[in-house]
Parts: structure tokens; C-alpha cells; sequence
């Protein structure tokens, strides 16, 4: 508890093992992933207009706003892909795992946090909507000039609770402390915690979202599948009132404001890769 605790407010990241979610699915995922790329992506991706502009780029200069990654999103009501053996029976028992471990690990910071338990996952699920549950499946495939082009830009995420489940061999991931970028290494089977800007809302400042990117890499392709447990769209998020009248951090001195989550998803859309502080003044002004 202690070490979450620790890792939320000065890292706003944590590795997490002996999470419960078995090796045999884990290493289903992997398999089922890996053929997804190979058999559904691949080609298109060698055949994209990145990989042309990139190709074509003078030497010294860099693509920019543009992600060196292929990605689908998986929903519970969208279209999966159905050529790759096992890949939607696999999935989505991976998804509802990682659904029951957004629970675990948001009871963990209710209780850090000095919240009530359920705090977080019924401020998530208000507004007369459930929750917003994705997934998505990144594949970073190797790159021929990786100091030309950002494998994803650094960013904060706009949510609430981040799993990521990423390569066991090939690195890439960075995440910002203190003015300097640090390795998230691959560590087998573990499941990457992170927290998005709604938790740092909620915590009045105490947890914060941190900022991170991908690199490109010249050798291997990188997987990487992330699942986002975010407030609902209709839900208001503001600083929890215990946490408030304890003294929190706060946004500089205006502090953090209340509003709607999907009012939030509208500036985040825009300015995604931009400081997240003028995202929460933005928001206040709606």
C-alpha cells in the first residue's frame, strides 16, 4: 500500500506484478497479438503514407506531429478483427481481467487516499453512463530512421486509470520525473500502472498524471496494449471534499476545477500534447 502510495505521488507510475491475471493468458495475448500485426497489419502499415514520407525525408530533419505506431482500439460494442485465430476469445477474457484489476488497484487509492471505498470507480460512473473501458493494441514496428520521428509524443493521459501490458524484450516507453526521462523497462508479465489527469483531479493533486512517451527503435517490434478505465462521458469530476479541506496541490494557485468528463475530452483532443494546466483553465471556462 505504502509503495503504491509512494510511486502515485512522486512517479505517477508503477510496475505491477503478482496482479492474479495467470502467465497462460498473459502469454496468449502476447501470441495472439503478435500474429494480429503479421497477419492484419503489417503489409498496411509498410504501405502507409508514413512510411513513405518517412522514407523520403532528407536526412537531419524530423517528421513532426505524426506517432511511429499502428493501432486499433478495442471496445465492447465495436467490430474486432476476426482473420487471427483466438484473437477475440483471447481478448476479451484479457479485457475482463484488467477491468477486475482497474477495480483492485482504484479501491487501493480510495484507501491511500483516505477516500471512502468506491470513491474513485462511482465518480467515474456517474452521470447516468457506466464507465468508458478500452483497449488498445499499439505495435511500434521497427523504424529505419528513429531519431527522425517519435515513436507516440510525450503526453499526459486524459483518463482516469491506465494498464499497460507491454513487450517483455523490446524497450521504448519513457516516462518524465524531474525535468529528466527515465527507461520503463520491460519487465516479464507485469502490468504497467499509470495515472491520467482525472485522478489527479480527484486527488486534489496529491496523485499526479505524468507525462511519458515512446521511442522509436530501430530493431523489433514493440506491443504494447493499453486499457484505459476513464470516467463516463456525462460524469463530473472535481477534487474529492475530503481532500480539499485537508490541503491539496492544486493547479498553481487557481486550483483544480469541477467539470463535465466529455467537455474535458474536447480540449484534450486538441491539446493532447500540450501542457495539461491550460487544458484544466480551458475546461473551467465552459
Amino acid at each position: 500500500m505504502a509503495l503504491i502510495a509512494k510511486h502515485c505521488e512522486e512517479w505517477g507510475f508503477f510496475q505491477l506484478v503478482n496482479h492474479g491475471i495467470s502467465e497462460e493468458l498473459l502469454e496468449r495475448v502476447k501470441k495472439v497479438c503478435t500474429e494480429f500485426f503479421k497477419l492484419e497489419r503489417e503489409q498496411n502499415f509498410k504501405q502507409s503514407p508514413l512510411f513513405k514520407s518517412l522514407s523520403d525525408l532528407p536526412d537531419g530533419q524530423k517528421l513532426e506531429n505524426v506517432d511511429w505506431e499502428d493501432v486499433i482500439t478495442l471496445l465492447d460494442h465495436n467490430e474486432w478483427p476476426s482473420k487471427t485465430l483466438g484473437f477475440k476469445e483471447t481478448m476479451a477474457e484479457y479485457r475482463a481481467e484488467l477491468r477486475k484489476l482497474a477495480g483492485q488497484v482504484m479501491e487501493v487509492m480510495d484507501e491511500n487516499l483516505g477516500l471512502p471505498k468506491g470513491y474513485i470507480k462511482n465518480a467515474f460512473n456517474s452521470g447516468g453512463e457506466e464507465a468508458f473501458f478500452g483497449t488498445k493494441v499499439n505495435h511500434y514496428p521497427p523504424c529505419p530512421k528513429p531519431e527522425m520521428v517519435n515513436g507516440l509524443r510525450a503526453h499526459t493521459d486524459a483518463g482516469g486509470v491506465i494498464m499497460l501490458f507491454q513487450d517483455d524484450v523490446v524497450g521504448g516507453l519513457e516516462v518524465l520525473k524531474d525535468g529528466e526521462w527515465f527507461d520503463v523497462q520491460p519487465m516479464r508479465n507485469s502490468i504497467v500502472i499509470n495515472t491520467g489527469d482525472q485522478v489527479e483531479v480527484l486527488s486534489n493533486g496529491r496523485y499526479k498524471s505524468a507525462w511519458h512517451r515512446v521511442q522509436a527503435k530501430p530493431d523489433g517490434n514493440r506491443m504494447s496494449i493499453a486499457s484505459f478505465y476513464n470516467p463516463s462521458m456525462k460524469a463530473t469530476i472535481a477534487p474529492a471534499p475530503q481532500l480539499v479541506e485537508n490541503g491539496g496541490v492544486g493547479v498553481e494557485a487557481f486550483g483544480y476545477p469541477e467539470f463535465v468528463f466529455g467537455d474535458y475530452m474536447s480540449v484534450y483532443a486538441e491539446q493532447k500534447f500540450d501542457p495539461k494546466e491550460p487544458r484544466f483553465q480551458a475546461v473551467r471556462a465552459m
